[in-house]
């Protein structure tokens, strides 16, 4: 196969997706690297040319690479992840709206473009998570105590675009980390941005049915193969607080040669669904072996899974 990977400069030198194209290289793969940061790029012919089995994407939110991937799928090239599911997930406004219409257990989420709007904010929804709406890998998360810390922060908050601010989820100052990847979920456990501590490793843990009923509904309701989950166990239950797309999958074992499969399956999958007869894997409810810690995503979810998810803390 032949796949161009867009690296924005952030992950020039990560692990993450550097040991996927060495992987994919070893394999006998054609790996065409495109960093669309520091490219000067001819918008009409980058994708014109259609020799590629599918373009994959590994850039920071707001970067220009997802112009250029939902370029490639609008001319009818296979994308991993699919591009308007990117879109959805980068936007963080948009994708709350979207989880909390489709029952995910997301908390209530303001949206402002005026930093100096968070004010109108009700007393009673202190303490506030205030971040980005295109942010990533943690930038400019902010817990805000109260109205009086909110007029402290208004002048840092001030260059930041478009913020969400949502009511914050007691919890034990760790996060869980779901991973999905080749149609299995990995769960790690990792200190949270909002309680830095050193002494917090992160680690594999067990995976819940509660909380991979809620990871394996995430993909489906953001149209999602790769990604990720961060997810709080609050006092009311577990609570769904970020969505990334083609994350880092750190602990995932053998996570290089996992995503490498993934990618290769998906590319695949876009080729036969074009073909006519042909039923996709997604429909078909294939996905790969299990292993330990796995758990395989579900066509369809248990209802008694899912009952009492459709509100967040």
């Amino acid at each position: 196969m032949r796949l161009c990977f867009l690296v924005e400069e952030h992950y020039r030198h990560d692990g993450m997706p550097n040991e996927v194209i060495g992987r994919l290289t070893a394999w006998g793969h054609r790996v065409d690297v495109v960093r669309p940061g520091g490219s000067l790029l001819r918008m009409t012919e980058a994708v014109g040319t259609g020799a590629h089995d599918a373009w994959v994407l590994k850039t920071v939110s707001g970067g220009p690479g997802l112009t250029l991937l939902e370029a490639a799928a609008a001319a009818g090239m296979t994308t991993v992840n699919d591009a308007r599911s990117i879109r959805g997930v980068r936007d963080k406004a948009l994708a709350a709206a979207l989880g909390r219409l489709r029952g995910l257990p997301l908390p209530v989420t303001y949206a402002v473009a005026d930093p100096e709007l968070l004010r109108e904010i009700p007393d009673a929804e202190y303490p506030l998570v205030v971040k980005p709406a295109d942010g990533s890998s943690g930038r400019a998360v902010h817990l805000v105590g109260s109205p009086g810390r909110l007029e402290a922060l208004l002048p840092v908050l001030a260059g930041e675009g478009m913020l969400i601010a949502q009511p914050y989820v007691p919890n034990s100052g760790t996060d869980i980390k779901v991973y999905a990847v080749g149609g299995e979920l990995f769960a790690t456990e990792r200190c949270s941005p909002l309680h830095p501590d050193p002494s917090v490793r992160e680690r594999r843990v067990p995976l819940s049915a509660e909380v991979a009923a809620i990871a394996a509904q995430v993909g489906a309701v953001y149209g999602l193969d790769l990604y990720g989950v961060d997810v709080l166990l609050g006092p009311d239950g577990p609570v769904v607080v970020d969505v990334n797309d083609f994350p880092s999958f750190r602990q995932v074992p053998d996570a290089a040669a996992r995503v490498a499969r993934a990618v290769l399956a998906l590319a695949d999958r876009g080729a036969a669904s074009s073909a006519p007869g042909v039923v996709p894997m997604a429909a078909a409810g294939v996905g790969a072996a299990g292993g330990a810690q796995a758990y395989p995503l579900p066509v369809s979810i248990p209802a008694q899974l899912t009952a009492g998810v459709g509100e967040g803390a």
